[in-house]
């Protein structure tokens, strides 16, 4: 080992024995603070008595349960928002960054103005504008704006159609988990083919029969039906309705988002080179199927990465959703139940680690999609 190895390794040593150090007196002080207010330290609290009631939930819940099951409420409801947020942004970012670049006139000046008025005001401005301006102007429910009659806007929430299965938990996650794997398993068997061949293979009508399978299944196992919201008295009921806080937060996060995705879905596209659509086009493609077949396959390597930033920004900002009320992990958790448990230290390192978790999956999965795009060298 030579003298400048030897160096190195000392400087590693010291740092780390000067981390090591930080962390021991920071953790000393905790115990010190907490024996001088006697203040316990653990996770015993989790299976005590909540005693307050959460307005949304998406799992049961009542007021005697734990706070464990509170813990459980907000995650859900924190997911619920994150997944309809992204979704949304999504669809929404791809739509105007397409149109950016559309050789029409209005249609890009269109979604030039979106993009610079919509991402240049505070996230937190667009939440509170969509509930208290636009959720909260909405008819009552007797005078709920209708869309096809099975959608209806009220300043109750936003009520929709939802799907019924008789089928328990355990039968269902069968039933979904043998769909999902036959479905994986004909995509994988057309990539295959065209990586082989360089001819596609039909996935319309295997998968299309594989969902009927799945339907028919859930119809003769356990029942499957739709129920549909009808009015009844001074509100709804059938159907699955959405708070007007969890439909302002998701709209906010959705609007907001997508103006940046939709700047990064331009740059992405306009960073393939105009060879490859004047190659398209000299083989008589026109500009959907350009895009479609050429562009945005080549463009999603360059748009993963930054694209999982926006999704990583995006979970992280619905915590905002407390300051509308809607009952999100840092609202029935970090709020109510620190104030009702003072067990500060350990509500916030869960709170700490659902984030990091939901952060390091979504990292994942976006490296597993980059790792099957990438171009292989032969």
């Amino acid at each position: 080992m030579t003298g400048r190895q030897r160096r190195h390794l000392a400087y590693q040593a010291a740092f780390l024995l000067a981390i090591g150090l930080l962390l021991w007196t920071a953790w000393q002080n905790v115990e010190t603070n907490l024996a001088v207010r006697k203040l316990a330290l653990g996770f015993d609290f989790l299976r005590q008595e909540a005693g307050f009631g959460i307005p949304f939930t998406i799992i049961p819940y009542g007021e005697t349960d734990t706070y464990l099951r509170v813990f459980l409420v907000g995650l859900t409801n924190t997911i619920l928002a994150s997944i309809l947020g992204i979704i949304l942004a999504t669809i929404l970012g791809f739509v105007i960054g397409i149109a950016r670049l559309s050789p029409n006139w209005a249609v890009a000046k269109a979604a030039l103005i979106y993009v610079e008025t919509v991402r240049n005001l505070p996230l937190l401005l667009h939440v509170l504008i969509w509930y208290n301006v636009a959720i909260r102007s909405l008819p009552p429910a007797r005078q709920a704006l209708g869309l096809f009659d099975s959608i209806f806007l009220s300043n109750r929430g936003i009520f929709v159609p939802s799907l019924q299965i008789g089928l328990g938990w355990g039968p269902l996650a069968i039933v979904a988990g043998v769909s999902t794997l036959s479905v994986v398993a004909i995509l994988r068997h057309a990539r295959r083919r065209r990586d082989e061949t360089g001819q596609g293979a039909a996935v319309a009508l295997p998968i299309a029969l594989t969902l009927a399978a799945t339907s028919f299944v859930l119809a003769a196992w356990g029942g499957v039906g739709i129920s549909w919201p009808a009015l009844q008295g001074f509100s709804f009921s059938g159907g699955m309705a959405l708070s007007p806080e969890l439909a302002a937060l998701v709209i906010a996060l959705a609007i907001y988002n997508a103006s940046f995705i939709a700047e990064l879905v331009r740059g992405s596209i306009e960073a393939i080179g105009k060879g490859q659509r004047e190659a398209a086009a000299s083989l008589g493609l026109d500009r959907a199927k350009i895009l479609k077949l050429v562009i945005i396959p080549q463009a999603m390597r360059v748009l993963v990465p930054p694209l999982t930033n926006q999704y990583l920004h995006l979970v992280k900002a619905s915590s905002l959703a407390t300051v509308i009320g809607y009952p999100d992990l840092v609202n029935v958790f970090v709020g109510t139940s620190l104030n009702q448990t003072g067990r500060a230290i350990e509500i916030m390192t869960m709170t700490m680690l659902v984030y990091l978790s939901l952060s390091l999956l979504i990292t994942g999965l976006s490296n597993l999609y980059g790792h099957r795009i990438r171009i292989v060298e032969r």
